[in-house]
């Protein structure tokens, strides 16, 4: 009987593939595929390509017939409703990723398309291999928050995903609803990163980038610079395309920077900088996607934020997340990452150690949110709160080792300290076991750090309680305060007043306030250090105010970098009357050609000048 029925089957979808083809009246072809399906729903096998193959005559027949009209697509997909109870093959995907978009609001979405999504997800899906199925899911999630209720839709869509008891009873949901949210949040960066990894630089950026579908639309990222780099380069060039305007400015690498940014720097003295500062990120990418690009990032980035409150799908989800599988344009985005911080406060606050553990990096030498959310990081924007969170969990947790307080001092000791010198107890806890660890060899940096904890009342009172420990950095204080002193970015007129009115700084000649936000008002806390020969203000507010008491009270000051800072003329004259100055950075200053011709001429031991970027050059 089965024989008889499968040779039946061959027959009369042979017939149906020939009337399908040629269609004449589509009431009559409607007719012909409920039939169809009728035939394949009544079948006495078991076997999937029964149902299998009357959608791929659709499929065909769809196809090669683009020109239907909206209610025919809805008559047709409530036709073929019945045999989705499989995955839909990839033509067939597409037509409904098309009817998502054209259509999100239909009916068809919500009451056909949402039993047939829920499968896809629940079962072990590569979507390597079907990434058809990955973007109709895709299209799918966007058309429910087309509808009124927007994000609430989608909410319940992913509760029903997840089941109303405490434990999901799929285990592939959780990794396949990931899969999708990645996918989505590159494709609305895919031109531009398509276009930065096909090329050697960002001057090679192609014309003529091909979308790859409706809802990749065209970029405007203007890519700025304002990290501590010379201006070794002509101006930013504009590279325009079709669908992509690019700023470009010129980074070099900090070895170049310190070198021709820095003239005190080449002396061949440990240098503070390497083990304090913060550096920043070298490119900060200032992204504006069009309109319907930011819907879908924020959409999925939502998405990310419900899964997240799970507490079942958390240890999964921060072990998804952990080797920040996002492009870094993403993590410049200010919306993006405002609702990430989100998902890393989660992590950090879960006192899993299988989930807040993911906080750190994969393997060595990969950045992790712990890096990212640190001061100076790329996605931090609230002075280094989240980052203090996720230490202190760390801290508390296993992580209170000498290995992780080495990994900290080698990497993060600026942010540490600038927290710190905020008050914060967590990191005044990290700095004192650095101390009786003996995590720090250099003298002048265990002075800073000795100088931090003594400027607020907890820091104090730690400390004191360390030194009743360990005499000897009672007579590492009595020595006297360090000759180098480097402040961490980010650190403002308050820190650095806060640190000096902390200890005993007579014998500092050598102070870097490099990349950090001091302005002319901490020329008070400056002309107080009677010792001081070099100082660096490089990228700092620093101005003409700052210039004009410096050059009344410093005047054994030998070397002075002022590259980029807001100095002009009016300040510059000032320095005239400092002269001890042989070496000065005025690159990237508003000076101009006279007023450089007079220092010259007033400064007798002036040696090094740097007035590159300047009226002067």
């Amino acid at each position: 009987m089965n024989s008889s029925w499968v040779l039946s089957f061959r027959k009369r979808s042979t017939k149906y593939r020939k009337v399908l083809n040629n269609p004449s009246r589509w009431d009559v072809v409607l007719k012909e595929i409920r039939a169809l399906v009728d035939m394949a729903l009544g079948s006495p096998l078991q076997d999937d390509s029964i149902h299998q193959a009357p959608l791929h005559i659709i499929s065909t027949l769809l196809a090669e017939n683009s020109n239907l009209s909206t209610q025919e697509h809805e008559n047709i997909i409530v036709a073929i409703a019945p045999l989705l109870e499989n995955h839909p093959p990839p033509d067939l995907c597409e037509f409904f990723c098309k009817h998502c978009r054209e259509r999100p609001r239909s009916m068809v979405v919500i009451e056909v398309f949402t039993p047939v999504v829920q499968r896809i997800l629940k079962h072990n899906m590569d979507f390597g291999k079907c990434p058809r199925l990955r973007l109709f899911t895709q299209e799918y999630i966007l058309a429910l928050n087309e509808l009124n209720a927007g994000m609430e839709v989608v909410k319940k869509f992913v509760h029903s995903m997840h089941g109303p008891t405490g434990q999901c009873p799929h285990p592939r949901v959780l990794p396949n609803l990931v899969a999708v949210c990645l996918a989505a949040i590159y494709s609305c960066y895919e031109e531009f990163i398509n276009s930065r990894d096909n090329s050697p630089s960002l001057k090679e950026i192609r014309n003529g980038c091909q979308q790859q579908n409706d809802r990749n639309t065209a970029l405007t990222i203007p890519i700025s610079t304002p990290t501590p780099s010379l201006p070794l380069s002509p101006p930013p060039s504009v590279v325009n395309s079709s669908e992509i305007l690019v700023e470009l400015e010129r980074n070099n690498n900090s070895a170049n920077a310190k070198r021709k940014g820095d003239p005190s720097g080449g002396n061949g003295e440990p240098n503070l900088i390497d083990c304090l500062l913060v550096s920043p990120a070298l490119n900060t990418l200032s992204i504006q996607l069009p309109a319907q690009a930011d819907r879908v990032l924020g959409c999925f980035a939502l998405i990310l934020k419900m899964l997240s409150d799970y507490d079942d799908w958390r240890p999964a989800l921060a072990s998804l997340l952990q080797p920040i599988p996002f492009p870094k344009e993403a993590l410049a985005h200010a919306k993006f990452t405002k609702e990430l911080k989100y998902v890393i406060q989660r992590f950090a606050e879960d006192p899993r150690q299988e989930v807040h553990s993911c906080l750190l990096s994969v393997r060595s030498g990969k950045d992790g949110w712990f890096q990212l959310y640190s001061p100076g990081g790329v996605a931090c924007d609230d002075d280094g709160e989240l980052f203090a969170s996720m230490v202190h969990i760390l801290m508390g947790s296993c992580y209170k080792t000498k290995k992780f307080l080495l990994s900290l001092a080698e990497n993060k000791l600026g942010p540490c300290m600038l927290l710190a010198l905020r008050g914060n107890q967590t990191m005044v806890e990290i700095l004192c076991l650095m101390l009786e660890y003996n995590i720090i060899d250099n003298k002048d940096t265990q002075l800073q750090i000795i100088s931090t904890l003594e400027s607020t009342q907890v820091g104090l009172r730690m400390y004191e309680q360390l030194c009743d420990r360990q005499r000897e950095l009672k007579e590492l204080q009595r020595k006297g305060g360090p000759t180098r002193l480097t402040l961490p970015s980010k650190s403002t007129d308050a820190d650095l007043a806060r640190l000096l009115s902390s200890g005993s700084f007579g014998n500092l000649e050598n102070l870097s306030l490099a990349f950090t936000n001091v302005t002319s008002a901490c020329a008070e806390q400056l002309i107080k250090l009677p010792s001081l020969k070099q100082l660096n203000l490089w990228s700092t507010q620093f101005g003409d105010a700052g210039l004009r008491l410096l050059s009344e009270h410093l005047a054994c000051l030998q070397v002075l970098n002022l590259c980029e800072t807001p100095v002009t003329d009016a300040g510059l004259l000032s320095l005239s009357s400092m002269k001890s100055l042989c070496s000065l950075n005025m690159n990237s200053t508003k000076l101009t050609a006279d007023t450089y011709e007079d220092l010259k001429a007033k400064l007798p031991n002036l040696k090094e000048v740097d007035v590159r970027y300047t009226e002067a050059w």
